[in-house]
């Protein structure tokens, strides 16, 4: 029998809702805040084409999607994404898309697909060919999906090795590749400046509290570094440090290994700027934390590329103050990024027409018509999609940016320094389906730690113990 998915309180995805509004959907892992363990393996009866469907497989692959054969392909598509400013981006896309493709129609349609792809999978009925899914959630659908190793192979040496290996389940690739999520530390140039402080000499994270501890001195009330505050952001956070030294909550095989070195550094640093006094703990773009960072007490912030909504969109005081840079490595010489978030796009294989679905998606993704007309300035962007970069590396030249510099972050060029991150990121693992289940006991045994009722070894030894026996035994 199947696993239903569980659904999680409703909280930090509504933060994130409230706090970016239309900006984009929260990426990668956050709207998998809706489930915690994804479908088992007893799936419904799919043929190699699914009910009725034309997305048809080789004989000798028969869970793997083909191209279509026609030269003027035709057909209609129903492609699920969620509201808001990406379905417009997508929806603006759809015009360039049928120049390459007249006789493919494309029905798109903004969807709760939290809410609605379970079931939908289940029942089989009125299966879409195409959805926008977070990372978070493609290794515990894959039963039902198309794999797309075979129409991805011209690509795959192209595509960031990260957002490849968290959509690989057992060899087969399972997602269409969107966007990547660099971390960056985002830093308050002209507080820093004013203090004495240079942020661009810090290369490691202790040079980043050396540099929190010389702002602190000069104005006693901040707290320079941003610790997230909510258990789910918090983890994500977490995962994005260990992305940098290559390692995750659980090894390809699904294998804990939260009991590492890396966690034990991160967890040790991240202890140590509390107890130091070095961290405001706010929620993500919270009244509070846009206050602590208004007023020039919060001046550092390790985190995604999509922060920089917050001085696009939420600051007011010091908007134009902010800037970007790598992540700073955790040795000397060390990566300086870590992955943050991600989605990508994946084919049910009982949705009537895959095969045209996929055009869909290696238009958007890996044609230059299509991957221009999503990242580059439209009627939703002006300046272009500036909160993720593309994960193909073709469409990622650090030479030729796809949006422009943003006037909120004095203009920088966060194109060079997004594509210098990205390219640091280490590659990864497939995320485990019990992931968001996790923030019950890491998550919350993080803020625990903050609180002072924990130390970082009972976190990853109570963790690793709850997480062993109420997720990962349980599948």
């Amino acid at each position: 029998m199947h696993q239903a998915l569980p659904r999680r309180p409703r909280q930090p995805h509504d933060l994130a809702g409230r706090a970016r509004g239309l900006r984009r959907t929260f990426p990668a892992v956050l709207t998998a805040a809706a489930a915690a363990v994804a479908l088992a393996a007893c799936g419904p009866a799919v043929t190699a084409g699914g009910a009725g469907a034309t997305g048809t497989a080789s004989a000798a692959n028969p869970d793997q999607l083909q191209a279509p054969s026609d030269a003027s392909p035709s057909g209609s598509i129903t492609i699920w994404d969620r509201s808001g400013d990406l379905y417009n981006v997508f929806d603006a896309a759809i015009a360039a898309f049928n120049k390459k493709y007249p006789n493919i129609k494309v029905n798109h349609q903004a969807v709760d697909i939290n809410a609605k792809l379970q079931n939908t999978l289940i029942t089989g009925s009125d299966v879409p060919d195409g959805v926008f899914l977070d990372d978070a959630l493609v290794a515990g659908y894959s039963d039902y999906l198309w794999d797309l190793s075979g129409v991805l192979k011209p690509y795959v040496k192209d595509i960031a090795k990260q957002k490849v290996d968290v959509s690989t389940v057992k060899g087969g690739i399972y997602g269409v590749p969107f966007d990547l999520d660099p971390g960056l530390l985002f830093y308050n140039d002209t507080a820093l400046q004013k203090a004495g402080v240079d942020a661009t000499k810090i290369q490691t994270y202790d040079d980043l509290v050396a540099a929190a501890k010389q702002y602190k001195a000069a104005v006693p009330d901040a707290k320079p570094i941003h610790l997230e505050q909510t258990g789910f952001l918090g983890q994500l956070q977490l995962e994005m440090y260990a992305s940098q030294q290559g390692t995750s909550l659980a090894d390809a095989d699904g294998k804990l290994r939260l009991d590492s070195p890396a966690y034990k550094q991160i967890l040790g640093w991240l202890d140590s700027v509390q107890k130091q006094g070095l961290g405001t703990r706010a929620e993500y773009l919270s009244q509070s934390d846009v206050g602590a960072l208004d007023s020039a007490k919060e001046v550092f912030y390790p985190w995604s590329i999509w922060f920089d909504f917050a001085p696009e969109q939420q600051l007011k005081t010091t908007k134009g103050d902010w800037r970007a840079m790598p992540l700073p490595a955790w040795s000397a010489g060390g990566a300086r990024s870590g992955a943050m978030g991600g989605s990508s796009f994946v084919l049910p294989k009982a949705g009537k027409n895959s095969q045209l679905a996929w055009l869909f998606y290696q238009f958007l993704m890996f044609d230059p018509a299509g991957y221009t007309a999503v990242y580059g300035p439209n009627s939703v962007y002006p300046n272009g999609l500036d909160t993720s970069i593309p994960a193909y590396k073709p469409a990622a030249d650090p030479a030729k940016p796809l949006f422009k510099p943003s006037p909120a972050l004095g203009n920088q060029d966060l194109w060079k320094t997004a594509i210098e991150a990205g390219n640091q990121i280490p590659g990864g693992t497939p995320i485990p389906k019990w992931w968001a289940g996790a923030v019950d006991y890491l998550g919350n045994d993080v803020q625990k730690m903050l609180d002072g009722s924990m130390t970082p070894q009972q976190v990853i030894d109570q963790s690793t113990a709850d997480i062993q026996k109420n997720l990962v035994d349980r599948q």
